[in-house]
């Protein structure tokens, strides 16, 4: 029986590349594969500390690759669109159908109680569950997409792009969101960059950013935000706040992004809105702790309007291929945002340099 490797995570800070056997596929599976995956937040965070409790595990969610393998019952993908060997793939969630946001919401399948994804799933007897590894296997219900045709990187970019583009039609719900509108977006890394492009794509003009990484806020000027802020040049959050708010008639920001995973930095976005305006939290995809609000000034004085994203549904995955198009047809250089590569037996350093900060989207790519 054939095998492929997979990096397996047994402990913090603890890869072991390990050769398993390839399965069967089933009628209702594919095997892809990988060819590359991007380094997600999350993956450093289970890296470093094991949050979600799922070591041993393979990790890598934002994947790619192609059919190798495939069920006699899978003839197109979740679009729709004619799909067979050869075709390049990207993978979105894996709904249960079953829970009660399945069977009353199915436009929000992001909310499924059971979701399930590839590269989140700890160690079983498959084991070829995440993108850092040679082959993954696709299993029945998977939604995916075919993207052939789709350079390497741009197909890396997919899932954190879907990320953001989910972020925006959110934030797109609270009607906030005009030409003319000026948006603060909050953290610039991967997924702040991405929602800056979006915001540029739909004809925004007026976006501003702040960070504390100068790097990152000058790539945020390539991709479409006019005032950039790096938080670490101020000597308080008041004179930061003061900054913003010269620039933006004094009054503040009409709608905030807040992008990290920090509760201080959470906590400050709330001051960057204007009275009336709104935001988007899009930055806790885990427990990143308590913050504290003023209820009275940061909401309700202000009668903001205030929305949450989680991840993204299969309906965002060709609203995002679209976007992508858009983004490469304006000029704006999303593929650069993949500035490292690293292939599957140095995925500690992979890793190391997510944690590090020291690029933008880090991936692993098979040769």
């Amino acid at each position: 029986m054939k095998k492929a490797k997979a990096a397996l995570l047994t402990s913090p800070k603890t890869f072991e590349i390990r050769e398993f056997d390839i399965p069967e596929i089933g009628d209702d599976e594919m095997l892809v594969k990988v060819e590359a995956c991007g380094v997600c937040g999350t993956d450093a965070h289970e890296y470093l500390r094991d949050p979600f409790g799922l070591c041993p595990v393979v990790l890598g969610h934002e994947g790619t690759g192609e059919i190798v393998a495939i069920g006699k019952n899978i003839k197109t993908d979740s679009a729709g669109l004619p799909v067979g060997l050869g075709d390049r793939i990207v993978t979105c969630i894996i709904p249960c159908g079953k829970c009660s946001v399945c069977k009353t919401m199915p436009e929000r399948t992001n909310l499924c109680e059971n979701c399930g994804i590839y590269g989140l799933f700890p160690d079983d007897d498959i084991h070829l569950n995440g993108y850092f590894s040679e082959y993954l296997v696709i299993r029945p219900n998977s939604t995916f997409f075919n993207v052939t045709g789709m350079s390497l990187d741009m197909r890396i970019l997919v899932e954190p792009a879907a990320v953001a583009v989910h972020a925006v039609e959110r934030a797109k719900k609270t009607g906030q969101l005009k030409f003319n509108t000026k948006v603060l977006v909050q953290g610039t890394g991967p997924i702040g960059l991405l929602v800056i492009s979006v915001l540029r794509t739909l004809g925004i003009e007026n976006i501003f950013a702040v960070d504390g990484n100068d790097s990152r806020l000058e790539i945020a000027k390539t991709l479409g935000a006019g005032n950039t802020y790096n938080f670490m040049k101020y000597e308080s959050f008041d004179k930061l706040l003061q900054a913003v708010k010269s620039d933006t008639n004094g009054i503040g920001a009409d709608f905030v992004f807040q992008c990290t995973g920090s509760a201080k930095a959470a906590e400050n976005a709330w001051k960057f809105v204007k009275r009336g305006g709104g935001m988007c939290e899009v930055g806790f995809f885990m427990d990143g702790g308590p913050s504290t609000i003023n209820h009275h000034f940061d909401i309700c004085n202000k009668e903001i309007d205030l929305v949450g994203s989680w991840v993204y549904t299969p309906q965002d995955y060709p609203t995002t291929f679209d976007f992508l198009k858009r983004a490469v047809g304006i000029g704006l250089p999303v593929e650069k945002l993949v500035t490292h590569k690293f292939p599957l037996d140095k995925i500690g350093e992979a890793l190391e340099t997510n944690v590090a900060m020291s690029g933008i989207k880090v991936a692993v790519v098979n040769k």
